[in-house]
């Protein structure tokens, strides 16, 4: 299989030493259609690219597993915190009641943005992820960061 030429002994896929905004190879589209999720290192950064409705979605990989829909939009869930994370945005989702609204069952609302997204394209059969602008800090970021280390330091 295409996939198994770029993993790991750990089933995640290698790391790339490009520039931080080249695309960078996961896999091959008919694998990952396959697997539905993958993890993979791209430019030392851990992320996790789902397959979902006929759509790649790509974000940072703390540390987010389960699938679910939310009002139509798929989500993810950390199995730790029970966090709701918008696939497409990385927007942080909560259940909140509106004292002066007369209805008072549960509404979805947003947190903002607690999870970096990255692009993902494909290109004759193989799946590209391209990091998104990391100037910005995102909650994220600091989970991304400490993995970063950690690994970075069983290297050395």
């Amino acid at each position: 299989m295409a996939l198994e030429k770029n993993m790991n002994e750990d089933r995640s896929v290698k790391i790339s030493t490009e520039k931080v905004s080249s695309p960078v190879c996961i896999g091959t589209e008919e694998g990952l259609k396959k697997q539905r999720k993958i993890v993979a290192t791209v430019h030392d950064r851990e992320i996790v690219v789902f397959y979902h409705d006929g759509r790649f979605y790509a974000m940072d990989c703390r540390c987010y597993r389960p699938e679910l829909d939310i009002n139509g939009q798929p989500c993810i869930v950390c199995p730790w915190h029970k966090y709701k994370i918008m696939l497409a945005t990385g927007e942080g989702l909560y259940q909140a009641i509106n004292p002066r609204e007369p209805s008072l069952s549960p509404k979805w609302r947003s947190k903002g943005v607690k999870q970096r997204t990255h692009s993902v394209t494909v290109k004759n059969g193989n799946v590209y992820v391209i990091l998104s602008d990391l100037d910005d800090s995102i909650d994220s970021d600091y989970y991304a960061e400490k993995f970063k280390k950690s690994i970075n330091s069983v290297k050395n």
